[in-house]
């Protein structure tokens, strides 16, 4: 998730993972035509959110162009600096960004956590 000049974006990627652990460094790949891409091209800062067992229509909803992804039955709120937060998640990893590598149709976006949270409960999706 990321805030741009039309408020808040996001998308379901299918790839995420560590990239470096000096300095730690995570790597989301997000492919160009994403209608959120246009917003994290130009982000200084993202969150990666991992979603829990019971969140299918969740990872479904922010997978669908067009979609309202944050709207009533999205449990969100904006950050002190505007990244949107979904409550829910179990784990989210609040990022600055440190580079985009364009790969082919997708871009590794690289982030540097600055914030991680995690919340025990329910198993990964």
């Amino acid at each position: 998730t990321a805030t741009g000049p039309d408020g808040p974006v996001g998308v379901t990627v299918s790839s995420f993972t560590s990239a470096s652990m000096d300095p730690p460094l995570i790597v989301v790949w997000i492919g160009e035509g994403a209608s959120a891409w246009p917003v994290l091209r130009a982000a200084p800062l993202f969150a990666v959110h991992l979603l829990h067992a019971g969140q299918t229509a969740l990872s479904d909803l922010f997978a669908t162009t067009g979609a309202d992804r944050f709207g009533a039955d999205t449990n969100w709120t904006p950050d002190t600096d505007d990244v949107p937060h979904l409550l829910d998640a179990p784990l989210r990893f609040r990022c600055r960004t440190v580079r985009r590598i364009v790969v082919g149709d997708h871009v590794a976006l690289v982030g540097e956590p600055l914030e991680i949270q995690h919340n025990t409960g329910n198993p990964p999706l």
